[in-house]
């Protein structure tokens, strides 16, 4: 994937450390996102044999934390990577 983006020139960050502020208490590296593409969309890359609730809700953390407002949930075991795909958005609900 890497690979791929720097191929077509677009800006981004691998294992990117984010910093998390919680309360008065600042950490350096509160967790590491797989992408941080353009400083704007959290990408994390799975290898499973089905994406999970758990696996969503890491990457809507994510989101919350960074206030970024999109991110990806790449699962690359699929025969068609379209079927792999998850686009999460912070503050949406749907249905509303």
């Amino acid at each position: 994937m890497a690979y791929e983006l720097h191929r077509k020139n677009i800006p981004f960050e691998k294992e990117k450390a984010l910093p998390v502020q919680y309360e008065d208490v600042l950490l350096n590296v509160g967790f590491r996102c797989d992408f941080l593409i353009d400083n704007r969309i959290i990408v994390e890359c799975k290898a499973v044999s089905q994406l999970t609730a758990i696996d969503q809700a890491q990457v809507i953390n994510y989101l919350k934390i960074t206030d970024r407002q999109v991110g990806l949930l790449i699962n690359f075991n699929v025969l068609q990577l379209k079927n792999g795909l998850k686009r999460l958005v912070n503050n949406y609900n749907e249905g509303e």
